[in-house]
């Protein structure tokens, strides 16, 4: 791999990798993309669309594509899906990589993401599948992490500063 992301963060829907993302970017001046955004340039519709359509296997094949494509080609912020990390392969890739868990509990989630209807993993009883999903994701967001930042109660910018402060890096 020539190219390789400057960041890149992962962690559970809601939690701010978006924001967090962009603040890095503008911070560094460099470029920030995420793989959801991708996948819904590249697909014409959105991850909830694909999940009723095609399934959640198919999702992540195309999700893993849109990834290993990422990886490859940028050289900013890059922001993963909430489960990109469920398939060995990205885990792999993502070793030796900066990448930064943001974390939440699931009274966080609530509070950031109403857990709503247009998370289709999240559709049903929303707090109870949010935490077996993180029970089933956590040890894999830790096990590919160089810094874990925990989001509750913090503003975006102080979580940005977290991140700096834990990778530490200097700002452009």
């Amino acid at each position: 791999m020539s190219a390789a992301p400057l960041v890149v963060l992962v962690g559970p829907m809601g939690v701010g990798k978006s924001t967090v993302g962009q603040l890095l970017a503008e911070r560094f001046g460099v470029s920030y993309r995420d793989t959801d955004d991708d996948i819904v340039a590249e697909q014409g519709r959105s991850i909830a669309e694909i999940f009723v359509e095609e399934g959640e296997s198919a999702f992540r094949a195309i999700e893993k594509q849109a990834v290993h494509r990422a990886l490859a080609e940028h050289t900013g912020i890059l922001a993963l899906g909430g489960g990109a990390i469920l398939d060995a392969d990205t885990r792999a890739a993502l070793a030796g990589l900066r990448v930064v868990y943001l974390s939440m509990d699931v009274e966080e989630a609530v509070k950031r993401t109403g857990l709503n209807a247009a998370r289709p993993l999240l559709a049903v009883n929303p707090r109870k599948q949010w935490r077996e999903l993180m029970e089933a994701r956590r040890h894999l967001y830790e096990e590919i992490a160089t810094a874990v930042v925990a989001t509750d109660g913090r503003t975006p910018e102080e979580v940005t500063q977290v991140a700096l402060d834990a990778l530490e890096l200097k700002e452009a």
